[in-house]
């Protein structure tokens, strides 16, 4: 039977990627094993030579995780006449590792923003550099910067962002500095983690490549690491990059693949509750006495709110705002929070709020902090998909307190 053409994102959400189980499971089983059988030596040779569709080893894919790959590149060309594929890695960073080592050689430059997540920083700045890649930071939102930078530098190979940022919530202009980097011969890559594909798709911006945490969002319930690096160019995706993605073992597993697909059926709903709450909690911030600043890239007064506006269907999930009292301001504040739930990342269904300062960028240097907006009373909030009064009741309390 012919299947019928998926036309609604929830509808990919929850269809894309599935093939009939040929025992008549409802969902895809867990596939628990480490190997497949062949029916003789010659189909085995022909697996191996690639002349016949098959799996031959779980570190090189399985029907598990090939639900979630076929899912996720479905979701990031959804609308579109673009093909993508996608690899499923262990982790966020494996899939950013995947990406960057399998593209660039020695002697290669990364031009990129300064507000990097934690991980990619340590990767570009003390890992690569040992093997001859480094990178090139500069104010991305600064397009005849980021153009002058570009002209001069011929080893720069690629442009690689990160919007909306961490934590700040810079966004960056996706079609603008694709388009410069098409012009200087750059590739171009994208972590859309914070967005979503539901949110902002960066292939109709012109980017080549997309990354994600899968453990954020695309999970949503906090159960299982997991990363996923999607490409337009087929050939090379299947190519070359998938040959250093199977030999470094960067690879996910059947139990987490299940857990993400199942999450990601819940997609849409989730980020349209998460989005609305986030909204309203900025807002009641933004008029809060105790808080000095908001950062929400739906708020008028967010530096970047044009560019959100432009390349998002709505501005996310995540927020940060400054309370008075620098370094233990912040402490006492995240300390006398009764409802919403003190840990770093993000994309669960809870509300999840962390102190960078004394947190993730503890050890960063006071100075280095602030030049990137990162105040001592900083506070980092993903908005959960409870009920919205109760989350900010519990802000309220522990402002007032």
């Amino acid at each position: 039977m012919k299947k019928q053409k998926l036309s609604g994102w929830g509808s990919v959400a929850v269809h894309g990627g599935h093939q009939k189980d040929p025992n008549y499971a409802h969902l895809t089983p867990i596939y628990a094993s480490s190997t497949y059988i062949f029916d003789s030596a010659e189909q085995g040779m022909h697996r191996f030579t690639g002349q016949e569709q098959g799996y031959i080893y779980a570190r090189w894919g399985s029907p598990s995780i090939t639900e979630a790959e076929e899912k996720i590149a479905a979701l990031e060309t959804y609308g579109t006449s673009l093909e993508a594929s996608a690899i499923l890695h262990a982790s966020g960073m494996a899939a950013i590792t995947t990406l960057l080592m399998s593209t660039l050689s020695q002697g290669d430059k990364i031009l990129s923003h300064f507000s990097l997540y934690g991980g990619t920083d340590e990767l570009v700045h003390r890992i690569l550099p040992r093997f001859g890649v480094s990178a090139v930071i500069e104010d991305l939102r600064d397009l005849e910067k980021a153009e002058t930078v570009l002209r001069n530098d011929k080893s720069i190979k690629m442009v690689y962002l990160e919007t909306p940022a961490n934590p700040t919530i810079q966004c960056v202009d996706i079609a603008a500095l694709s388009a410069l980097a098409k012009k200087y011969n750059c590739i171009v890559a994208c972590d859309n983690t914070f967005a979503t594909p539901f949110l902002q798709q960066p292939f109709t911006l012109g980017a080549d490549f997309i990354v994600h945490s899968t453990t954020k969002f695309l999970n949503g319930h906090g159960t299982a690491i997991g990363g996923v690096l999607v490409g337009k160019d087929v050939e090379r995706m299947q190519g070359p990059i998938f040959k250093f993605h199977k030999t470094t073992g960067a690879n996910s597993n059947a139990f987490d693949s299940f857990l993400l697909v199942q999450g990601m059926k819940t997609l849409e709903v989730r980020m349209e509750k998460h989005c609305s709450n986030a909204e309203q909690v900025a807002r009641f911030l933004e008029s809060h006495k105790q808080v000095k600043k908001v950062n929400y890239a739906g708020l008028k007064s967010h530096p970047d709110y044009a560019i959100a506006a432009k390349q998002m269907r709505h501005p996310g999930a995540l927020l940060s705002f400054e309370v008075a009292g620098g370094l233990q301001g912040g402490i006492d504040f995240m300390n006398k929070l009764k409802f919403c739930t003190r840990a770093v990342s993000l994309g669960t269904c809870d509300t999840l709020l962390s102190h960078p300062a004394s947190m993730t960028h503890f050890s960063v240097p006071k100075e280095e902090k602030e030049k990137y907006g990162i105040t001592e009373g900083l506070i980092r909030m993903h908005v959960g998909i409870e009920t919205v009064a109760d989350i900010m009741e519990d802000l309220d309390q522990a402002l007032n307190a």
